[in-house]
């Protein structure tokens, strides 16, 4: 039986040339001329037969979170992931539990590869090709996604690269703007909305519940696929969220930010939300994850896997009841936000879908992607190890 030896986390920064953060905000918006630094941690499980389970994309958070369950993995079986989930889980009973999630996707990944098969294969593969839609970035003041009209016209760039699916994020901070996000769902949807599934997430920015209807409304009228995570209540409060169901047509999508299990299964039965919202990261990864997919089926609901990334990739591969993978966040002159830390064919650009506006699942061993441990170390900030 093979055990885990020891396990280490490494900070890392990278850039995001042409961005930077909107005034009184906290998103990222395309600012030409300025330089983002973003910060993630690399996981990695080393494991006594001589193979290594990887994850990349933690934050401090989670980071932190880890620094204090990771002891506990080390000499343990990596195999018994049910076992070591449920322990992590009443362990971090106190806190949000994020710092199970990179754990698991690297017991995931060493898992696959010990079995020499991709992590959708030992979930159970329902299907290998994935319709994506384009996730954007936050709206900005600097001839980018600058207006409803720009808004609309990236849609179309999209449509022709093959994209079924597009979302609108709008505006946050010092531009917040109820109107001006309401026209933005309202012209998107004239110009696109008859060849489009058409989505729209303020992220949690509109101050009222009033607003929350203004913009939901427009989404009505144009027959959005999902309203997500729209007003001040952090998308938390179940009551306010079956309020705004019963006010409008259009779908929700919530849970995005509750985590774990038991609160999605909260949500979907007060009816106060249509959808739900699952990530391998936030949601105690691919294990927690699965369960909430498995759930919702359960409850004939479909569920959407937050955010792009390998993990995500083969848990929709191995879910029936979800539609669309998120290829974020995309912009007509930004880059992508992911980190350039992929090395062979492995892509979330906006050009990483094909022209049926599908992507492939990684389709070798774990995760199925290799990462650049070269660009990792020599950016790195800081490292722990548990042993």
């Amino acid at each position: 039986m093979a055990t885990i030896d020891h396990i280490e986390t490494v900070e890392f920064a990278y850039p995001l040339p042409d961005v930077g953060t909107p005034p009184g905000g906290f998103d990222i918006v395309y600012d030409p001329g300025l330089t983002m630094e973003r910060h993630l941690f690399a996981v990695r499980v080393t494991c006594s037969d001589g193979l290594v389970g990887e994850y990349i994309g933690s934050n401090s958070p989670g980071a932190a979170q880890i620094n204090m369950i990771a002891e506990y993995l080390v000499g343990k079986n990596p195999l018994e992931r049910e076992r070591h989930w449920s322990e992590m889980k009443r362990a971090l009973r106190k806190y949000d539990r994020m710092g199970i999630g990179p754990l698991d996707i690297a017991l995931w990944d060493y898992a696959g590869k010990k079995y020499d098969a991709p992590i959708h294969e030992l979930l159970g593969t329902y299907r290998t090709r994935l319709p994506a839609y384009a996730s954007t970035y936050q709206g900005d003041h600097s001839g980018g996604l600058d207006s409803p009209a720009a808004y609309a016209d990236f849609a179309e760039e999209c449509l022709d690269r093959g994209y079924t699916g597009y979302k609108v994020h709008g505006w946050d901070g010092d531009w917040r703007d109820t109107d001006l996000l309401e026209k933005t769902v309202r012209t998107v949807g004239e110009r696109v909305g008859d060849r489009m599934e058409l989505m729209v997430d303020p992220a949690c920015d509109l101050t009222t519940f009033a607003e929350a209807v203004q913009v939901g409304r427009a989404c009505d009228d144009h027959g959005y696929y999902w309203y997500e995570d729209p007003y001040r209540d952090g998308g938390i409060s179940q009551h306010a969220h079956r309020k705004l169901r019963q006010t409008l047509s259009t779908p929700l999508l919530q849970t995005e930010h509750v985590r774990g299990l038991e609160p999605h299964i909260d949500f979907a039965a007060t009816e106060a939300t249509d959808f739900l919202r699952a990530d391998p990261e936030y949601d105690a990864g691919i294990t927690g994850a699965m369960k909430i997919a498995a759930a919702a089926e359960g409850l004939g609901l479909d569920v959407e896997f937050h955010a792009p990334g390998p993990a995500q990739r083969h848990c929709i591969a191995a879910t029936r009841n979800t539609n669309y993978y998120e290829l974020a966040l995309v912009h007509p002159d930004a880059p992508n936000t992911t980190p350039p830390v992929y090395e062979g064919g492995y892509s979330d650009d906006v050009d990483a879908i094909a022209a049926d506006g599908t992507v492939p699942v990684p389709d070798d061993p774990g995760l199925g992607v290799d990462y650049d441990w070269e660009y990792i170390e020599n950016n790195a900030l800081g490292r722990r190890t548990y042993d």
